[in-house]
């Protein structure tokens, strides 16, 4: 896969406008958080409605429970893990959300990166662009940048100080399964026809194709911290 210099500098400009407001949104206050994953949800339901539709508008019916558990449920947990469950001041920290949105963010780009420089195996038939080199390759800088980053910062989370080994398995989970959430959504798209869920982001595409990753990521990070981290 040849790295297009045209595509990494649409690319990379919607991503820096994009990223721009999803720190704002995570970092100003407890209510741009809320706001912004409340945002996200109802953009990623609209896309996914309209998927389900083109698929087979038959079974619509289907739409409800499915979009429940594949996007109304991750949203909620993501919510829940920058807020521990309250909505107040003393409760916010956007930590754990930012650690896994990071993860997914440079796997995605160190993914892409490696795969257009020397990805040669294809990875799997439902996204043809994506390769084993990329991939993996992806997934352990993904591990390394993201484990040390958060291991070294020295962050709290509602004045607990998290052990260093919870951030190195919070950005494999992240990476891993955030991989998986995107080949789903790809399928997805494959079996409707069409190329991207909508065209909120030049190069990037709608809400699904930027938050693919995260839904199918954020349960199972959510799952180890209840578990895991006091």
């Amino acid at each position: 896969m040849a790295l297009n210099l045209q595509t990494l500098k649409t690319r990379t400009l919607s991503a820096i406008a994009f990223v721009v407001i999803m720190l704002l949104g995570l970092f100003v206050n407890q209510y741009t958080f809320i706001g912004l994953f409340t945002f996200i949800m109802f953009g990623c339901l609209y896309e996914f409605s309209k998927i389900i539709k083109q698929i087979n508008a038959k079974k619509y019916f289907v739409y409800l429970p499915v979009a429940f558990i594949y996007i109304i449920l991750p949203t909620t947990m993501m919510i829940d893990l920058g807020t521990n469950g309250y909505f107040s001041k003393l409760s916010y920290s956007p930590i754990f959300p930012t650690a896994i949105l990071f993860s997914i963010w440079i796997n995605d780009t160190m993914a892409y990166l490696v795969g257009s420089l020397i990805g040669k195996t294809p990875f799997s038939k439902v996204s043809p662009k994506k390769t084993w080199e990329g991939t993996i390759g992806g997934i352990i800088i993904c591990l390394f940048f993201v484990g040390f980053f958060f291991s070294k910062s020295g962050f709290y989370i509602y004045s607990n100080k998290v052990e260093n080994i919870h951030w190195f398995i919070i950005a494999a989970i992240s990476g891993v399964f955030g991989t998986i959430g995107d080949l789903i959504e790809s399928k997805l798209k494959r079996t409707a026809g069409i190329k991207d869920s909508g065209n909120i982001l030049p190069g990037h595409g709608g809400f699904l194709d930027r938050f693919d990753s995260f839904l199918l990521a954020t349960p199972l990070v959510w799952i180890y911290i209840k578990i895991f981290i006091p």
